[in-house]
Parts: structure tokens; C-alpha cells; sequence
């Protein structure tokens, strides 16, 4: 690693091949605690290059367990994080509502690094047990049109990076790769990034994919549609901007999407939403990001329809009905 830091601090970038191998390396436990802190910091000081991107998203998903689901078409609804912004389990409510459409999800999510309540924080919190059994997972996805896979589970490089990413409560690298190496390689992805340069990265990284994908970023700074401002919306057809008024019916405040302070409270929150019991802007903001995600199957001809359908299966309580099957099959 002394040899990859020097070179690094002299402003060199890694190749792909490069950069997996370094990313293999700390999988391994190869270096220590403060090398690999020198290391992921290094990329807090400088942009990340395509193909280091690439190359550590290379060794994540060589490593990975594998969820082999792809006989059903699935989709992943996932922000980078680390925009700083405390909100609710947004994407993960989305999930859920999607899910309640009877379109197959699998949600890849973590423990919150810069947030009181990551995705993984969350679902734990409402009882539902991480797990690798593919099995049981596969189960889960034909009982209740959902999944959960808590990262590290999956991923060695992500367990071992665990306690510096919590202690460094900042974002890194680590947050731009988690919607690039979902282990069950879902047919459609939501990609909420954090900033314009990100957006950049996954547009060029997704179109080699050559599967459909919807890339989402708040103007104003949140890895979401927030409602708060305007959104750029980028896809494999081109992008475009939309106002809150023509996403969500209407603007909201940050204030509104205050994600509570305690993992219980984060939790209580989700489920006073699920039940059909949030604020008018709490559900608009959830709406808004499930029926973006429901575009991008390709399923509705124009984002009302998406809309709508989100809508139903909120208020009819087919969302709420899917946390109780998934809690059921635990």
C-alpha cells in the first residue's frame, strides 16, 4: 500500500486494473487501518476517474456473492448518500410502494455512514432479518416482490471498510459504488447521486450496461427527487428537468423531509408513511421517486400513469400489505 499512496500523492490516477487489484488487496486485509484511511481519503481530495470507479466496482462484484434472481426482471431504487441531508428512508418507501404495483424489487442498502438511518438501519429496525441465503432471499422476491440485501454481506471489501467509514462519517468512494454492484444485477435501476459529476460518471458507466436505467439528482444537493427544487432526470434517451410541480403536485421544505434523530425514530417515521398516514409532503416526495422508478421499467407510457399507479398501491395499502407479507416470511 506505501507504493499505491506515494503514487497516488503525486497526483497520478490508477488504471482499472490498478485499482481492482487495490480494492482486491484491502478485501484481504492486506493493509491496515491507516493505510486504508490514507487511501480511501485520498479520493475526498480529488475526483474519483472513470476507471478507478470502475475497477473497484470490478473487484466488489468478483468477490460478491451472487443473487441470482434474473428470471424475474427486478429493480433497484438507490441513492449514493452522502448528500448530508438527514432525510427519511426515502428510496427504501419507494421500494416499497413499487413493490405494492407487483413489480419484483431488489434493494441493495447498507448502514448509514453520514445518516442517523441508512436503508439497512431501517429495515432491521422493522424487523426484517440480512441475510445472504439466497434461498430464502429468492423467497422473498416471489412471496412479497421484495428483497433486501444488506451490502456487507455481500460484499467483503464493503464489511471490511465498515468501522473506517462510520468513524470518518463522511462520504467516500464506497458511496458512489453501492448502486454499480448489486449482486442480483437488476434489469432497471434509479440512481440518486449527490452532485452534477456523478451524474456524469453513471451516465457514461450505465450506458455500457446496455440496460435501462433513470439517474435522479436534486439541483439543490439531495441524491433524490426532494421536491425541494428542480430535478435533473438523465436516462439512456437523453436528459431533462423537472419541476417540483410536475413530479410531486407541489414544492416542499426541507424541514418536511427530516429524518428524525434515533433509528427508532427514523423508523417510525417509514411506518407512519407506509401505513398511509404521512404528511401531504412526505407522501408526495415518496411518490414522486416510486413513480420515476416505475417509468423506468417501461411499463407506463407517461410518468402520470407511473404516478398513479404509486399512488394506488400507497393509498390502497398494497405497499403496507408487502411489509407485512416480507415481515411474515422473516
Amino acid at each position: 500500500m506505501k507504493k499505491i499512496l506515494q503514487y497516488l500523492f503525486t497526483y497520478k490516477t490508477l488504471s482499472r486494473q490498478q485499482a481492482k487489484e487495490a480494492l482486491l488487496n484491502i478485501s484481504k486485509g492486506m493493509y491496515n487501518e491507516s493505510e486504508v484511511t490514507a487511501f480511501m481519503t485520498v479520493y475526498l481530495m480529488r475526483t474519483i476517474t472513470i476507471d478507478e470507479l470502475q475497477g473497484f466496482a470490478d473487484a466488489l462484484l468478483e468477490l460478491c456473492v451472487p443473487v441470482p434472481v434474473d428470471h424475474y426482471k427486478t429493480i433497484d431504487i438507490v441513492g449514493t448518500g452522502g448528500d448530508g441531508k438527514n432525510t427519511f428512508n426515502i428510496s427504501t418507501l419507494a421500494c416499497f410502494i413499487v413493490a405494492g404495483t407487483g413489480q419484483k424489487v431488489v434493494k441493495h442498502g447498507n448502514y448509514g455512514a453520514t445518516s442517523v438511518s441508512g436503508a439497512s438501519n431501517v429495515m432491521e429496525q422493522l424487523g426484517y432479518r440480512l441475510k445472504s441465503d439466497v434461498k430464502q432471499l429468492e423467497r422473498e422476491v416471489a412471496g412479497a416482490n421484495i428483497c433486501f440485501l444488506h451490502a456487507p454481506l455481500f460484499h467483503p471489501a464493503l464489511k471490511a471498510v465498515g468501522a473506517i467509514r462510520k468513524n470518518l462519517a463522511i462520504r467516500t468512494f464506497f458511496n458512489m459504488l453501492g448502486p454499480m454492484v448489486n449482486p442480483a444485477r437488476p434489469t432497471y435501476q434509479l440512481v440518486g447521486v449527490y452532485n452534477l459529476e456523478m451524474a456524469r460518471i453513471y451516465n457514461y458507466l450505465l450506458q455500457q450496461k446496455e440496460k435501462a436505467f433513470t439517474i435522479i439528482h436534486s439541483v439543490d444537493g439531495y441524491d433524490e427527487i426532494s421536491l425541494t427544487d428542480d430535478t435533473r432526470i438523465i436516462t439512456q434517451d437523453g436528459e431533462y428537468i423537472k419541476t417540483p410541480v410536475e413530479l410531486g403536485k407541489r414544492l416542499v421544505h426541507a424541514t418536511d423531509l427530516y429524518g428524525g434523530n434515533t433509528i427508532e425514530e427514523a423508523a417510525q417515521i417509514f411506518m407512519r408513511i407506509i401505513k398511509g398516514e404521512g404528511t401531504w409532503a412526505q407522501n408526495a416526495v415518496v411518490l414522486a421517486n416510486a413513480a420515476m422508478a416505475l417509468q423506468c421499467t417501461g411499463s407506463y407510457g407517461h410518468y402520470d400513469e407511473a404516478y398513479s399507479a404509486a399512488v394506488e398501491s400507497l393509498e390502497s395499502g398494497k405497499a403496507w400489505e408487502v411489509l407485512k407479507k416480507l415481515q411474515s416470511l422473516q
